[in-house]
C-alpha cells in the first residue's frame, strides 16, 4: 500500500470532506483549461496511487465516455473549442475526486461525521440523521451510475446493438430512476422507524 492510500484510507471523513469542499470549489474557479486537464490527469494519478486500482478508474469514467464526447462536441460548437476542453477536464476532475472520497471512508463514518456537523441545528427542525444518509448516497450514487451504465452497455452488446448512445442512454435513465426510487422508499421506512407516530405519506397511483 502507498503513502497515498494509508494516508487517506486513516484520514478522518470530516477532513477528507472538508478537503473535497475545498477542491470542489477551486476546481470551479478555475477559467485555464490547461490547468484544468492537469489536474485531472493528476486526480487520476491519485486515484490509482490512493490504492483504488486501474479498474475502479476504469469504471468510473468509461461509462461516462459518450456523455463527456457529446458535452464537448456541444460546447466546442456552441462556444469554443477552449471551453469545451475546460468542462468535460472539470467533469472528470470531480467525478475522481468524489469517488476517491467515497471508495476510500466508509459509509458509516461520512454519516457520523454529517450528523455530528449539524446537530446543532436539531433545534431549528434538521434532522441530522437524514441529511448525513442523504449526503453519503449522493456521493456514492456516483460510482453506482457508473456500475449501471457499464451492465447497461455489456446488455445491449450481447443482444447486437452496438453502441449507438440512445441504446445507452435510455435504459440507463430507466436504471438510475428505479435505483432512486429504492432508495427513496429505503430513506420512507427509515424515517418511519425513527417515528413511529407519524402516518406514512399517501402514494399516488399512475
Amino acid at each position: 500500500m502507498s503513502a497515498l492510500a494509508a494516508l487517506l484510507r486513516r484520514a478522518p471523513a470530516g477532513a477528507k470532506l472538508a478537503a473535497l469542499a475545498i477542491a470542489g470549489t477551486g476546481v470551479m474557479a478555475i477559467a485555464d483549461w490547461r490547468v484544468m486537464v492537469d489536474l485531472a490527469l493528476l486526480a487520476a494519478l491519485a486515484f490509482r496511487l490512493a490504492g483504488c486500482g486501474t479498474d475502479a478508474l476504469g469504471r468510473q469514467l468509461r461509462p461516462m465516455l459518450w456523455m463527456l464526447a457529446a458535452l464537448f462536441l456541444v460546447q466546442g460548437w456552441l462556444v469554443d473549442w477552449a471551453t469545451a476542453a475546460l468542462v468535460v477536464a472539470r467533469i472528470v476532475t470531480l467525478v475522481l475526486l468524489a469517488a476517491l472520497v467515497t471508495l476510500t471512508t466508509p459509509a458509516e463514518a461520512m454519516i457520523a461525521t454529517i450528523e455530528r456537523l449539524l446537530a446543532p441545528f436539531v433545534r431549528f427542525g434538521v434532522d441530522p440523521g437524514r441529511v448525513g444518509l442523504a449526503f453519503s448516497l449522493a456521493l456514492r450514487f456516483i460510482p453506482v451510475i457508473g456500475e449501471e451504465a457499464e451492465r447497461v452497455r455489456e446488455a445491449q452488446a450481447a443482444r447486437g446493438l452496438g453502441h449507438h448512445p440512445l441504446a445507452l442512454i435510455l435504459p440507463l435513465i430507466v436504471r438510475v430512476l428505479k435505483s432512486a426510487e429504492d432508495v427513496a422508499a429505503a430513506i420512507e421506512a427509515r424515517s418511519g422507524h425513527d417515528d413511529p407516530g407519524r402516518a406514512a405519506p399517501s402514494r399516488s397511483v399512475w
